[in-house]
């Protein structure tokens, strides 16, 4: 069934690999960005691109009325370098500010306008990476809780990730946990960190990660579209990992020397409580559900496979 698809975001890193996706399915895309200079890529892409600004009630509502969509996509974030500049952990409720307010406002604003024109689905970005709840075992699932305690810097974003979840679930729509994203666009940031060797490995390098592939994100997220998927799935390859296996990993991918090892209170000085939580403590999340109920296969099963083959 063809379908009109409002992808909000569709000119960042996930959007980019999103849109064609749906186009090559036959869907009618129309995707939203900030700038009016990347309306040419949205058209390459095969969407009809839209110049929207996610924080303003009026400028969402009048694109989704315009695009009269059978499904809305939200892939609103601000974390690239043009956005929010360098990545900065130790002051992530800097770094993520604007997206926590995408999250957020954002997210009830095109909740609102996907009322207002009843549009029938609604699919969110959401994310499960290494912030899985810190007790029990090192991997989790949808069942279990997102918490909102994974450090001072942290506690703004992960509530703006729970604010997602709770009212995209009551409006009976789906949250796509997604892994750490990587390809390309999305790993630069990180590899360049690791070429250059500032990014340590710290304590043990116990705390556990998940990470997807951006077009196995993406290929998850058009069969939560066509399905009418409702709920929480996790996004996220079949090998959580912890730190000391990734990283090191990582780094001879990127022909890289091995990551340095810091304690964590050199850690905790240098970049943060938020680091040395999810390199030491981290949970990572199982993808059973999306699996079993979406049918989803996946293109890099595993970021051994993804990192040596998938990075740029």
């Amino acid at each position: 069934m063809v379908m009109r698809v409002f992808v909000a975001g569709g000119s960042g890193v996930m959007g980019r690999r999103l849109v064609p996706q749906l186009v090559a399915r036959g869907h009618q895309v129309t995707a939203t960005t900030t700038s009016a200079a990347k309306l040419g890529l949205l058209d390459q892409l095969g969407a009809e691109g839209v110049v929207m600004d996610g924080l303003d009630a009026a400028s969402v509502g009048e694109a989704v009325a315009k695009a009269r969509p059978d499904a809305i996509v939200h892939q609103m974030t601000a974390i690239s370098m043009a956005h929010s500049g360098k990545p900065d952990m130790k002051h992530m409720d800097r770094w993520f500010a604007t997206t926590n307010r995408l999250r957020t406002e954002g997210t009830d604003h095109l909740l609102a306008a996907a009322e207002a024109t009843g549009v029938s689905h609604f699919v969110a970005q959401g994310f499960g990476s290494w912030n899985g709840i810190r007790e029990g075992g090192w991997v989790k699932t949808e069942e279990d809780p997102l918490p909102v305690d994974m450090g001072t810097s942290m506690r703004k974003g992960a509530e703006a990730i729970r604010h997602v979840e709770d009212v995209v679930v009551a409006a009976d729509g789906a949250v796509l946990r997604y892994g750490g994203f990587y390809g390309p666009g999305a790993s630069d940031d990180v590899v360049e960190l690791v070429r250059k060797r500032q990014f340590p490995l710290v304590g043990g390098g116990t705390g556990y990660s998940s990470w997807v592939h951006l077009d196995d994100a993406a290929s998850a997220t058009v069969l939560a579209v066509e399905q009418k998927a409702r709920g929480v799935f996790n996004i996220v390859d079949d090998e959580p990992a912890p730190a000391g296996e990734w990283l090191p990993y990582l780094a001879a991918c990127a022909g890289a020397k091995p990551p340095l090892r810091v304690p964590k209170w050199l850690a905790r000085l240098l970049a943060g409580d938020v680091a040395v939580t999810m390199m030491t403590e981290g949970r990572g999340f199982s993808n059973a559900k999306a699996k079993r109920e979406l049918g989803w296969e996946l293109r890099y099963p595993s970021w051994r496979q993804g990192f040596r083959e998938g990075l740029g």
